[in-house]
């Protein structure tokens, strides 16, 4: 069993940054890959980024690309994802979530999720 939270959140302005960070308890966070998403009001959820459980591998979606990095810190049990260059379209709840196999890109595969934590980029 994994628990993820998820914090850093916020009002920012276009063009800003914003670090959101995920914990997880659990002595095995290590052995998960880990994925973030988000969901805008009246939006499916949609991949964001995702890292393998060594942090070897990762992986974004086009949207992101160049402007999001996925991080992670398996001594602190604890993945990042830093956001720079932020633009109103990047508002949305995000989420953090676990997968025990593999790096996914469906939230399907993903085995345990964070409670989320909202981002809103102004213009």
């Amino acid at each position: 069993q994994v628990q993820l939270v998820e914090s850093g959140g916020g009002l920012v302005q276009a063009g800003d940054s914003l670090r959101l960070s995920c914990a997880a308890s659990g002595r095995t966070f290590s052995s998960y890959a880990m994925g973030w998403f988000r969901q805008a009001p009246g939006k499916e959820r949609e991949f964001v980024a995702a890292i393998s459980w060594r942090g070897r591998s990762t992986y974004y979606a086009d949207s992101v690309k160049g402007r999001f990095t996925i991080s992670r810190d398996n001594a602190k049990n604890t993945v990042y994802l830093q956001m720079n260059s932020l633009k109103p379209e990047d508002t949305a709840v995000y989420y953090c979530a676990a997968d025990k196999s593999k790096m996914a890109v469906s939230g399907y595969e993903y085995d345990y999720w964070g409670q989320g934590t909202q981002v809103t980029v102004s213009s």
